[in-house]
């Protein structure tokens, strides 16, 4: 008989804090080409996604697979790091797929920070602006809380006015003023992947209030949601969505945005966690 997602997220939870031995105080994912963060960190204690029960794996490049836990420099502030995500279309389920935030929650973390590299659809976003997600719009066609409800997993119907916490997102506006970067705040919208959008679909976005365009991020907000954990997200804006520029969109250039900018995004990542 096949366990609950309850009860598998539970069995993470304890390996986890078994190979840790130590409370984690915030979880961060990590997206496509910004998986530096996780070497940022101090007395690292590092477990492949495989050894972890029921973990799914990273088939993506850019997604290194692995949980990363350590303090960030200089403080006593744990941080549970997922260097590389699972996406729905990699053929996993959404209870797969959002299975790590349902683990953090069973070990009793309520600071979530997602991450994720996206297509810019503002037309006044540029390539390698940080984008804070005030919002999204979920055009996956599916939810992470669909199916055969249990209580322990929170509430059948969470409300999602404010998926994204308005105190972290001033923490992290303030925080990018200090260290003079632009970051500009959005509504991000997420599809199934893994094609890119064509012109049409991105002209659409931009009507249905879309500033950026991503295949993550809004299964993970949703649970995480429903849990009670607070959320703050920032897309990486990689790339103009299709039809804005002349040139093809492709996963390389994604990874290299993430290069360019991982200094900055791990500066102030590390600023917000601290304040967070």
């Amino acid at each position: 008989m096949t366990s609950s997602i309850f009860d598998r997220a539970q069995t993470s939870a304890r390996f986890i804090r078994e190979r840790i031995n130590a409370e984690v105080d915030v979880a961060v994912v990590l997206g496509s080409g910004l998986g530096a963060f996780a070497e940022t960190l101090e007395n690292k204690t590092i477990v492949p996604y495989e050894e972890i029960p029921d973990f799914a794996r990273s088939t993506v490049e850019g997604h290194s697979g692995r949980l990363v836990v350590g303090a960030l420099p200089g403080t006593s502030i744990n941080v549970a790091v997922m260097q590389g995500r699972f996406h729905y279309y990699e053929g996993y389920s959404l209870d797969e797929v959002t299975l790590p935030i349902r683990a953090f929650g069973a070990m009793g973390v309520k600071k979530l920070a997602l991450t994720n590299a996206a297509g810019g659809v503002n037309q006044g976003f540029r390539a390698g602006d940080l984008m804070l997600i005030s919002d999204h719009i979920n055009l996956m066609s599916i939810s992470p809380l669909r199916g055969k409800h249990d209580n322990r997993l929170g509430a059948r119907f969470p409300d999602m006015t404010e998926v994204y916490s308005k105190e972290y997102r001033r923490i992290a506006k303030e925080a990018a003023a200090e260290l003079n970067i632009r970051l500009i705040e959005g509504v991000y919208l997420s599809l199934q992947g893994p094609n890119y959008e064509t012109p049409a679909e991105i002209r659409m976005m931009r009507l249905l209030g879309a500033d950026a365009v991503g295949m993550s991020t809004v299964p993970e907000a949703i649970v995480a949601r429903q849990m009670g954990m607070k959320t703050l997200g920032i897309s990486l804006i990689t790339n103009a969505a299709a039809g804005l520029e002349e040139t093809e969109i492709n996963h390389a250039e994604v990874m290299e945005m993430g290069q360019r900018v991982s200094n900055q995004f791990c500066e102030l990542l590390t600023k917000i966690i601290v304040r967070m």
